[in-house]
């Protein structure tokens, strides 16, 4: 898709009043805007959203194309542990959170035809790249692990906000040496939520994960 026709989207959760961790939202739409030559939206994202702040609870997704922003909304999902396949569809670089979601949309499909709740994305060399919506962690002995940006994943904030409050390391992996690892996935909607099965296989509980999903939304 020509960059010209090309949408960026944020999406935030509401909670209690207030969009979490919003200025990292609207940093990284402006970076974007910036790289991709896009103009920004001829009204202020932070006055838009405002009179959603009264829902309390929800998500908000805003999408800006052609200098244009608009907002939809949604229930907050559910906080259910989800069973995740491996995608065949092969991850295509995604640095910028933009409406080119194809790889994305039929790696989605796929999981809907498993009967699973969601999918993880390898690159066309094989390599443990994010999750439809979402971007993976996992603990080894020595730490956290996840994907290096390299790869061309998103740089998601639910990831940053992650390595914020543990250390940890950005790899290359392959699908295999994720066998019998604690694995979670994290965004800015539902922040850090661990994975129940991984292609029919249980996915070992580690307690490092509810202590991060504890401190993971920043306080007041």
């Amino acid at each position: 898709m020509d960059a010209a026709g090309l949408g960026l989207i944020e999406t935030m959760r509401v909670r209690e009043g207030r969009i979490l961790l919003f200025e990292r939202h609207l940093a990284r739409l402006t970076r974007s805007l910036g790289a991709l030559g896009l103009p920004s939206p001829s009204r202020d994202v932070a006055e838009l959203v405002q009179p959603f702040l009264e829902m309390g609870s929800a998500v908000l997704r805003i999408e800006v194309s052609q200098g244009q922003a608009s907002v939809t909304v949604r229930e907050v999902p559910s906080p259910a542990t989800p069973d995740v396949i491996t995608a065949s569809e092969p991850h295509v670089a995604y640095p910028h959170k933009t409406t080119a979601r194809d790889c994305f949309a039929d790696a989605a499909r796929e999981a809907d035809i498993a009967e699973a709740d969601d999918a993880l994305l390898l690159t066309h060399e094989g390599w443990v790249a994010e999750g439809t919506v979402w971007s993976l962690c996992w603990w080894e002995r020595e730490g956290l692990r996840t994907p290096a940006l390299d790869l061309g994943i998103l740089p998601g904030i639910g990831r940053a906000r992650v390595l914020e409050l543990v250390q940890g390391e950005e790899v290359r992996a392959q699908r295999a040496q994720l066998e019998g690892k604690s694995l979670f996935l994290v965004n800015a909607v539902r922040g850090v939520v661990p994975i129940e099965s991984l292609d029919g296989a249980r996915v070992p509980v580690d307690p490092r994960t509810a202590e991060v999903a504890r401190r993971f939304w920043p306080a007041g």
